[in-house]
């Protein structure tokens, strides 16, 4: 493989790279909602007690890591690759703008339902759909800016939000609404009935999605996939290599870890990292393997199994609000035949039960997935499906 653009099937392999990895992080999403569903007598905090945590639980939910930063890294890089296939950042920012919306709508209604099943709403969370939303409503202002420009604001951004920390304006400050957005996360009272919660802040979201948005030439229809791949395994080594050097000084933006006399904790205190909002030792492990990801997947090939994960890349949004309803109406069915195994929650004893779950779900939901990117991909005349 030589040039991306030689010939249709390595113009595909280019563009499957993207939904395979999309699909990869999917499944990782699928397996932490099971998590969220059948495991909650298991709280799990952020960061998580090492002392206390079993080292499968900790290996679930660290895998899950990677899906925000994944997804918002390919939403810009998918930005830029719409404003190719459309000729001019005008269609794009357009685009973005109305999606984000759409997007934002979309968190305060089916999907903040489909977690609570309350209606009207008591508590509403600002998770990572909003999040999407809110950082492409960003980039569509964005956009405007030269790539350098861009790229480095988006680089700054990741790097330098941590130095904000330590900065809080409480409720009677005018400033504790949009600071409760863009970084701290919280609690916003929207009236007596009904409270917010700031789940993600989005100013790094907004840092990762401009870097996405700035990666978009390396796979235009000009690029050539060996100089795409080697960028790819720069970037991505180089963020593993700023992982480990911040890791080991024990500083910046982060927690400190500690060294156990069990080697399983000091590994997991290690990896042992935050968040919400995601600091900057999270965002150079989960972008870097994201990207090494990227490129392993473009050199791999059409393999079977990374078909199967294009089926589920090639379909993110559908697939996020059709898994959430179906965990949803599991649980409740399995609430009303068994009842309530673990105090107030039904739910497994072990963690390989959840991973039992996850792959019977995913099998469960390939085929309704692949009609949906199969319809989505035909009917092209249905301008709301391109929103999905």
């Amino acid at each position: 493989m030589t040039s991306a653009s030689a010939t249709p099937t390595l113009l595909s392999q280019r563009l499957q790279s993207i939904d395979a990895l999309r699909g990869l992080v999917i499944l990782f999403m699928l397996l932490d909602h099971v998590r969220e569903t059948f495991f909650m007598h298991h709280q799990v905090s952020d960061p998580m007690n090492v002392e206390l945590t079993d080292p499968g639980l900790f290996a679930s939910r660290t895998l899950a890591h990677l899906c925000a930063p994944v997804f918002v890294l390919l939403t810009g890089l998918s930005a830029w690759l719409y404003g190719e296939k459309y000729q001019g950042r005008g269609d794009v920012s357009a685009f973005l703008f109305k999606r984000g919306l759409f997007l934002v709508a979309l968190e305060f209604t089916l999907v903040n339902f489909a977690w609570t099943f309350q209606l009207p709403p008591t508590v509403i969370y600002l998770q990572v759909i909003w999040a999407i939303g809110v950082s492409m409503i960003a980039l569509s202002v964005l956009v405007w800016l030269p790539r350098a420009a861009l790229i480095t604001l988006g680089t700054v951004i990741i790097a330098g939000h941590n130095l904000l920390d330590g900065l809080h304006f409480g409720p009677e400050s005018a400033l504790h609404v949009p600071w409760a957005i863009l970084h701290d996360r919280g609690w916003l009272q929207a009236c007596d009935s009904l409270r917010l919660r700031t789940s993600y802040p989005v100013l790094p979201w907004i840092g990762v999605i401009a870097i996405g948005y700035g990666l978009g030439p390396w796979f235009g229809r000009a690029s050539q996939a060996g100089a795409r791949q080697k960028h790819l395994l720069l970037a991505g080594s180089a963020a593993l290599l700023g992982f480990a050097l911040l890791r080991l000084i024990n500083g910046y933006g982060e927690a400190p870890w500690s060294s156990y006399a069990n080697v399983t904790q000091s590994v997991m205190s290690f990896f042992n990292i935050t968040k919400y909002p995601p600091s900057l030792v999270f965002l150079t492990l989960t972008l870097g393997c994201g990207l090494l990801l990227l490129r392993g997947f473009e050199r791999a090939g059409a393999t079977r199994w990374i078909n199967a994960l294009t089926v589920f890349g090639a379909a993110p949004m559908f697939f996020y609000l059709l898994h959430l309803y179906v965990l949803k109406l599991l649980y409740l069915a399995c609430v009303a035949v068994f009842g309530l195994n673990r105090g107030e929650y039904f739910g497994f004893e072990a963690i390989s039960a959840v991973w039992l779950v996850a792959v019977v779900l995913a099998a469960a939901l390939y085929l309704p997935v692949r009609w949906f990117a199969q319809l989505k991909a035909r009917r092209r005349d249905i301008a709301w499906l391109k929103y999905l």
